[in-house]
């Protein structure tokens, strides 16, 4: 009997495992999944996805999150529709706590307005259950990496021209009004 493999690129971590010293977690997407990716992604082609992370407690029942994100695909040129192949090489560094933790909270004024420290730090993101998945943090720097204008080297966009030799061949959006009376017989 034959194990099918998942599409889904999963890897739960149990946060309770985790202690004041990092664990290791090295995580890549096989081809199913890298080909469920570049689908969900809408590219082209997925040819390798991975990540390596730190995972250690941070206060009492929080995680912290630091490494590296690495990816390679293929997406399609915004002028010529080419292949274009990119290559993502991104640092991660996040916090998580547990929903519901008072260090998730968002802080307001008088007035009920969210009050955010463009230079503080960003506040931590929560997680239900006892366990973080750590590819899902893994696909989420890199699809924020992407390049969502991707061009082929050398490749440069020219409008149509305008000329006015061409005047006489335009026609106007109001053209098939010409003949409308506007009254009825």
């Amino acid at each position: 009997m034959s194990e099918k493999k998942s599409e889904t690129f999963s890897w739960p971590v149990n946060v309770g495992h985790i202690s004041k010293n990092p664990v290791t977690v090295h995580v890549e997407a096989d081809e199913r999944q890298r080909e469920a990716l570049a689908r969900r992604w809408n590219v082209p082609a997925v040819e390798s996805v991975e990540g390596d992370f730190d995972l250690s407690r941070w206060k009492r029942d929080g995680v912290r999150v630091k490494g590296r994100v690495k990816a390679s695909l293929v997406q399609n040129c915004v002028v010529t529709l080419e292949p274009v192949h990119e290559t993502i090489d991104e640092e991660v560094e996040a916090l998580f706590v547990p929903e519901g933790s008072r260090l998730a909270r968002v802080d307001t004024d008088e007035t009920g307005e969210m009050v955010v420290d463009a230079e503080g730090p960003d506040i931590p993101e929560t997680f239900t259950g006892d366990s973080i998945d750590i590819a899902a943090i893994c696909e989420e720097f890199i699809v924020l990496a992407i390049n969502p204008y991707p061009r082929k080297e050398g490749a440069a966009f020219t409008p149509p021209s305008d000329d006015a030799s061409d005047e006489s061949e335009k026609v106007s959006p109001f053209a098939g009004l010409k003949g409308w009376s506007g009254t009825k017989q």
